[in-house]
C-alpha cells in the first residue's frame, strides 16, 4: 500500500509538500500540486485514518459514553448517533460502564478512555457524574454534549426531554379511563429523570382527588427482571389496583409477563402503562400503551450541537421535544364487575 513518502518520491517533492496537497492546506505552486495529484492517482494512494487525522488536526471521531450496552433503550439511541455522524462523514467510538467501581467511577473511566483516543467531542448519557467531575474535564467541557441530564453551567449543552410532562400525561391517560386505584413501579431513586416523572404522576393524581399515599409503589432498576419481581410483590401484597404505571417500557414488559403468568387479565383486570415508547412496546402481549419520548429527535439535536461546536457546522438544533402517548392494547376502562376485581387476588 502506497504511503505519503511514495507519493512525494514519485512527484519529486518533499513529504511536507505532498502533505499540503493531500490536506488542501498551505501554499503549493500549481505545477507542483498537479505532479503530486498525478502521483496520487498513479499509486492509488488513500491516506489512512491516522494520516488524515494528523493532516487535518482532527480525529473525525466523536466519543459516546452510555452506562450499559443491553436492552432495547440504548440501541436506538446509538443508531441515531451513528446515522447523524455518518451523514457528516464521521464515526463514533463507544465506551460503556463496566469493570470495578460504582457507576460514577465507571463513567469517569469510560470518558477517560474516549479522551485518550483523541475524540473531537464527547456525547455522554449518565446521571452518575457530579458537577466537580465535569469541572475536572477542563477544556473538554466546551465540546461535551449531555443526553437526559442537566449540569449547572452547561444548560446549552444538555438535551433532556420534559419528564415531568411525561409523568403528568401518564396519570391523565389512566384517569380518563376511570381508574382510581393505582400501583407504580419506579426506576432507581437515584435517577433524576425517574424522580421527575414519578413525582409528576403522583401530583397529577392528587389534583384529581387520588391520594398518592394510597398508591402502592415498588422500586426497580429499569429492567424486565425488575418489572417481573415488582409485579409479583404488588400482587402478593393484596393491594387492590386497576392501573399500573411503570417508569419505563422494559419494566412494563416484565410486569406484563408476570401478570400473564398468574392469569391476571391485561387490560381486563389491570391496565398497564409504560414509558419511553421503545421498540419492544409494540411487540409485548398485549401491545403496550406507552408515553412517547422522542429520543431520536433529542439525540439528533445533541449530535448536531456537537457537530456545530467541533467542526463549525450550522445544523439546526432543537430545544423543545413534543411528548405524547402511543395508544395500544394494554390500557382500558377500569373494571367494574366483582369478577374482574376478584381476579386481582390470584397468586402464582
Amino acid at each position: 500500500m502506497a504511503t505519503i513518502k511514495d507519493v512525494a518520491s514519485l512527484a519529486g517533492v518533499g513529504v511536507g509538500t505532498a502533505s499540503r496537497v493531500v490536506s488542501g492546506k498551505g501554499s503549493v505552486a500549481p505545477a507542483t500540486a498537479e505532479r503530486v495529484r498525478q502521483a496520487i492517482e498513479t499509486l492509488n494512494f488513500r491516506p489512512s485514518h491516522v494520516a488524515r487525522s494528523l493532516l487535518s488536526g482532527v480525529s473525525q471521531m466523536i466519543g459516546v459514553y452510555i452506562p450499559l450496552l443491553e436492552g432495547t433503550f440504548y440501541t436506538p439511541i446509538l443508531s441515531a448517533i451513528d446515522a447523524q455522524l455518518r451523514a457528516s462523514g464521521l464515526h463514533m467510538v463507544v465506551a460503556f460502564g463496566c469493570g470495578d467501581g460504582d457507576a460514577r467511577r465507571q463513567a469517569m473511566e469510560g470518558i477517560g478512555f474516549l479522551i485518550e483516543r483523541d475524540c473531537d467531542g464527547l456525547l455522554i448519557m449518565t446521571d452518575a457524574l457530579r458537577d466537580e467531575d465535569i469541572a475536572a474535564l477542563g477544556e473538554t467541557r466546551s465540546k461535551l454534549a449531555v443526553l437526559n441530564f442537566d449540569f449547572a453551567g452547561l444548560e446549552e449543552q444538555c438535551f433532556t426531554p420534559d419528564h415531568r410532562l411525561g409523568g403528568a400525561l401518564a396519570a391523565q391517560s389512566l384517569l380518563k379511563f376511570g381508574h382510581r386505584k393505582y400501583a407504580v413501579i419506579t426506576g432507581p431513586a437515584t435517577s433524576p429523570d425517574n424522580v421527575a416523572r414519578v413525582d409528576a404522576f403522583m401530583q397529577e393524581l392528587a389534583l384529581h382527588g387520588v391520594d398518592p399515599r394510597q398508591v402502592a409503589t415498588r422500586e426497580s432498576d429499569f429492567s424486565p427482571e425488575g418489572g417481573w419481581d415488582c409485579a409479583r410483590s404488588l400482587v402478593a401484597s393484596g393491594h387492590e389496583f386497576t392501573a399500573l404505571f411503570c417508569a419505563n417500557d422494559e419494566t412494563a414488559v416484565g410486569a406484563l409477563a408476570y401478570l400473564q403468568s398468574v392469569g391476571i387479565s391485561v387490560p381486563g383486570a389491570i391496565s398497564v402503562l409504560g414509558y419511553d415508547d421503545t421498540h419492544s412496546a409494540k411487540y409485548s402481549a398485549p401491545q403496550l400503551t406507552s408515553v412517547h419520548i422522542p429520543w431520536p429527535a433529542v439525540t439528533r439535536s445533541a449530535v448536531r450541537w456537537l457537530l456545530n461546536q467541533c467542526y463549525g457546522a450550522h445544523h439546526e438544533v432543537l430545544r423543545e421535544f413534543p411528548i405524547s402517548v402511543t395508544w395500544r392494547a394494554s390500557v382500558a376502562n377500569a373494571p367494574v364487575s366483582e369478577e374482574a376485581a376478584q381476579s386481582l387476588t390470584l397468586r402464582a
